[in-house]
């Protein structure tokens, strides 16, 4: 028997992707089918091992005049995504429709500018002096991308950061729907947006964390996790009439296990109870759900911790796959750009396969898609973001 819902479901109208795997949504849905590796040897910089990433080759667009003070990779990712697919027309008609107050902005990111500090930083061991054009609070600050994405398109409605690892972007969309079923807000942009920088890189490289070879989730012999880049967007509403016709975020399952700085509970406890939280919250039973896609990174004791969580919270799974052999982890941005992923299995009728997945880990006791499959009907599917200290958050996503 259903049971009551605990929070209101919000509508997702639009949403837009960058990532190694495509400038736009519809590129990245043509990689999920070839599900072939979109890493490759890092170009960006240089760094002192080898590994393969996700990096977004193509050209960013550059920052307007009057926001000079906001340009970083991060806020050029940002605005990359923002152009593609009539996405920045769907804000506009937001905006339009509820007014600029009623339209607020809740970004996800781990690194925000750090890229662009370290280049700074260089230029000032070089020279003595720090670059005339380098601003820390609109480039490297946590907040500094969610800012120029509201002056760009102005919006004033709540605008603020959110760095929880991992499962930063993850945790917008939750705060973005506690904001229009508090009535705070009609509509939020939510953005995840991560760039590459030499401290992540050399950080997980550290803690032995890096795969020199594209990963391989869930797999038996896994070596490590690639690190990516990207920027997702997603535009949520108060349900209406007028978006019936779109998905529906029903609800965000969060916790904080807190059991290391960086290693999960090693029986999943914190991931479990995100994934359980979010059907509780939306008051849907584990039987509903059609597809888990996995946080997956691919390190051994993360793989090992999820696909336990994933057993104690379903006795019966459903089909599971993680796409970051595809794209790498983009951090912060993670939890949004496989929602993306996932709103692209919803309405384009497929799941994606677990790319780079040669032999699944005995421990994975439940069904992994390893290549995609299509004309799949799935209804309900729940996504995984889960970071470092054990920022935990499944996200819960219903087709229209």
């Amino acid at each position: 028997m259903r049971i009551s819902p605990l929070i209101s479901p919000v509508a997702v109208t639009a949403y837009q992707c960058v990532s190694a795997g495509g400038d736009d949504v519809d590129a990245l849905y043509a990689s999920l089918l070839a599900n072939r590796p979109c890493l490759k040897p890092l170009n960006l910089f240089d760094i002192p091992f080898d590994t393969v990433v996700g990096e977004v080759t193509s050209a960013l667009p550059d920052i307007r005049r009057d926001l000079q003070t906001y340009n970083s990779r991060n806020a050029r990712l940002a605005l990359k995504a923002l152009e593609q697919g009539g996405f920045r027309a769907e804000v506009e008609r937001a905006v339009a429709l509820y007014g600029a107050t009623r339209v607020g902005l809740i970004l996800g990111t781990s690194t925000s500018g750090i890229y662009d500090s370290e280049n700074a930083y260089a230029r000032l061991q070089q020279d003595g002096v720090m670059p005339d054009n380098f601003y820390f609070t609109k480039v490297q600050t946590a907040q500094a991308t969610a800012e120029f994405l509201q002056l760009e398109l102005g919006l004033q409605g709540p605008c603020y950061a959110i760095s929880t690892a991992c499962s930063s972007s993850a945790k917008a969309l939750a705060a973005a729907q506690r904001l229009i079923v508090t009535e705070c807000c009609d509509a939020v942009l939510v953005a995840g947006v991560d760039s590459l920088c030499r401290l992540t890189l050399r950080g997980f490289n550290s803690l032995q964390l890096i795969s020199a070879d594209a990963c391989r989730p869930m797999d038996a012999g896994r070596q490590g996790i690639n690190i990516g880049e990207g920027a997702a967007l997603l535009l949520l509403e108060k349900p209406s009439t007028d978006n019936t016709d779109r998905p529906r975020l029903l609800a965000v399952g969060e916790s904080s296990d807190a059991h290391h700085m960086s290693a999960p509970h090693p029986d999943g406890l914190g991931a479990a109870s995100a994934m359980a939280q979010a059907l509780r919250w939306a008051g849907r039973d584990v039987s509903e759900v059609d597809y888990i896609n996995l946080h997956a990174t691919a390190s051994t004791l993360n793989d090992l911790a999820e696909a336990r969580a994933v057993a104690s919270v379903f006795a019966n799974p459903p089909s599971c796959s993680g796409v970051k052999g595809l794209l790498g982890h983009t951090l912060g941005a993670a939890g949004a750009v496989e929602v993306v992923v996932s709103l692209l299995a919803l309405e384009r009728g497929f799941l994606p396969g677990t790319c780079g997945l040669q032999v699944p880990d005995p421990e994975c006791r439940f069904p992994l898609v390893t290549a995609p499959e299509l004309n799949v009907n799935a209804r309900l599917i729940l996504s995984n973001a889960f970071g470092f200290g054990g920022n935990n958050a499944s996200v819960l996503l219903e087709a229209a």
